[in-house]
């Protein structure tokens, strides 16, 4: 069964990530746009959709969903604008940035 993972635009301009079953998305955008589940983004309303992608499986877009929340900022609005070479410098600077973490300090 076919699904998307969303990026919201939220009225502060902070973003909001998610997922939804194919033929439900309009709903849940209109959930999201309607304030049906009170929360951090319905209390950022309105939102604007400004990025989504399709998957073949569920299971896949949770876990593209899960992967996208864990982003940086930059990233996500690389990603949005469809800067791949952007998108590429923020993942290298990400992952530098992980192997200078884990090296010991002496």
């Amino acid at each position: 069964m076919k699904a998307f993972v969303y990026i919201l635009c939220r009225a502060d301009g902070s973003y909001d990530i998610g997922s939804a079953r194919g033929e439900l998305l309009d709903r849940r955008l209109g959930e999201h746009q309607a304030g049906t589940y009170p929360g951090y983004t319905s209390r950022r309303r309105p939102v604007t959709l400004v990025w989504a992608e399709q998957f073949l499986r569920f299971d896949e877009a949770v876990a593209y969903e899960r992967r996208l929340k864990g982003w940086s900022r930059a990233k996500k609005e690389a990603l949005i604008r469809g800067d791949w070479e952007d998108l590429q410098r923020h993942a290298k600077r990400a992952a530098a940035k992980r192997r200078s973490d884990a090296s010991p300090s002496f």
